[in-house]
């Protein structure tokens, strides 16, 4: 009976499963209908350039563009309101940038704001160039300092003609009036916004970054020799900001904190050279030293790195081995975390990736520290023993380094500074007796010579 009535209502359950199928494609199209249109705003990244372009600012230029080619942004934005800065680091950032898959704008903003000499190679080389009101471009002949005059003077004219030439080339790729973009170099030629509009350098003047996006919707662009409309009207904007690598690396490449490193540097190891024992004008010397060369460009950001955390084992070891109170193992330290924090430079990581990584390596520096301190104080303890703070007159050791004549001699387990009392030599692995301390000196003679003169 159960079978017969099954087969006589099969028809109508049919008919039930078909509804059913239909509801739940109409459901699905549309739940999909409004993601699907949420997932068609335009998205477009923004790179803000203030102050001095350095080679932290080419590193943060690298980073966002990557990031925006790997999040399908459909451009991408150079926010300009910078004085200048370094030649090396501006050719870098306008080599990205033409090697950009996707439309980079240029834009100089807000109002008042400016793209002088650097700011204005990279304004030009933007596949769409605009300004704001009030915003004003050019002044880009190169200048040097000489030690004979005072202030600044213009290079010399093979750099300037070099980087007028360049300046031409860049306009000409990007269709704007190469003679006159040439005048920015050779002329320290000057355009506000309405000027730079009328004569061509720039495509559009815009009161801010949403009416700009609305006025080059619909414009075609051409990228590697392929022609993109751009789709940026009511665009979803992300700006990034700049991680703690590159804005160490923008603090150091700074040129004049950067020739203060230099000196510091040379300074320091001469002062070393010249007074050693004492090991923190070596110490400080040797890390400004780094940071310096890191600085003029000699380094990228990620050898710099690897050369601080390198020096900064070294200076650890060091301290080990040689009684400083901590003046190595500090340095040591100090290296160290200025090295793990110039180390990051990997465009795809999340935001969240840097922060916690800022927090890591100075956990590590604290690390680093806690033991330093532990060892320190375990060596103090050591120096409070009875013997070491009462006489020490006519203890024995062996010279750890060649006394000359100053130097390290090894007593009871411990490294001592030590230095021979006549001014003579002593070679290293020698019988001394100590005849005199002075705090942490001890003033020694040969075993051998005591026991001849006896």
């Amino acid at each position: 009976m159960f079978k017969i009535q099954h087969s006589l209502n099969e028809p109508r359950f049919r008919i039930k499963r078909v509804f059913l199928v239909i509801f739940a494609l109409l459901l699905l199209i549309n739940i999909a209908v409004p993601l699907h249109a949420a997932s068609d705003q335009p998205l477009v990244y923004v790179l803000e350039v203030e102050k001095t372009v350095t080679f932290g600012t080419a590193r943060y230029i690298e980073r966002g563009l990557e990031e925006a080619q790997s999040k399908g942004a459909d451009a991408c934005i150079i926010s300009l309101n910078t004085p200048g800065g370094l030649v090396d680091a501006t050719l870098e950032i306008i080599q990205d940038m033409s090697a950009a898959r996707i439309p980079v704008i240029t834009y100089v903003n807000p109002e008042g704001g400016i793209a002088a000499s650097a700011g204005t190679f990279i304004l030009l080389n933007g596949h769409i160039a605009a300004m704001a009101p009030g915003t004003t471009c050019g002044a880009a002949m190169p200048v040097t300092i000489s030690p004979s005059e005072e202030g600044t003077q213009a290079a010399d004219q093979k750099t300037i003609n070099f980087l007028a030439g360049h300046m031409k080339s860049i306009a000409d790729q990007r269709g704007r009036p190469a003679d006159l973009a040439g005048k920015f170099v050779t002329d320290n030629l000057v355009l506000n916004n309405r000027e730079a509009l009328e004569k061509g350098v720039i495509d559009y003047v815009a009161a801010d970054k949403e009416e700009l996006l609305n006025k080059i919707h619909d414009t075609a662009v051409t990228i590697n020799g392929q022609e993109i409309v751009l789709r940026t009207a009511g665009a979803q904007i992300v700006t990034v900001s700049h991680n703690t690598s590159e804005k160490v690396t923008n603090l150091i490449s700074d040129p004049t904190l950067s020739m203060l490193f230099l000196t510091i540097g040379v300074m320091g190891l001469l002062i070393g050279f010249y007074s050693p024992g004492f090991f923190l004008p070596e110490t400080l010397g040797a890390i400004c030293l780094i940071l310096g060369l890191s600085g003029v460009g000699l380094f990228q950001s990620n050898l710099t790195a690897g050369l601080l955390i390198l020096l900064g084992i070294g200076l650890l070891v060091a301290e080990l081995f040689t009684p400083t109170f901590g003046i190595l193992g500090v340095g040591g330290v100090v290296s160290i975390v200025i090295g793990i924090l110039l180390f990051p430079n990997e465009p795809l990581m999340p935001g969240r990736w840097f922060t916690a990584f800022r927090f890591m390596a100075l956990g590590v520096g604290l690390v680093m520290a806690g033991f330093l301190l532990i060892a320190i104080l375990g060596i103090a303890r050591l120096r409070g023993r009875k013997p070491v703070q009462g006489n020490m007159e006519s203890w024995e050791g062996v010279a750890a380094t060649e006394l000359n004549p100053r130097g390290l001699i090894r007593i009871s387990g411990e490294i001592w500074q030590a230095e021979t009392k006549d001014g003579n030599t002593v070679k290293e692995g020698e019988l001394v007796r100590v005849a005199e301390r002075k705090g942490l000196l001890l003033l020694v003679e040969p075993v051998k010579q005591n026991k001849n003169g006896g």
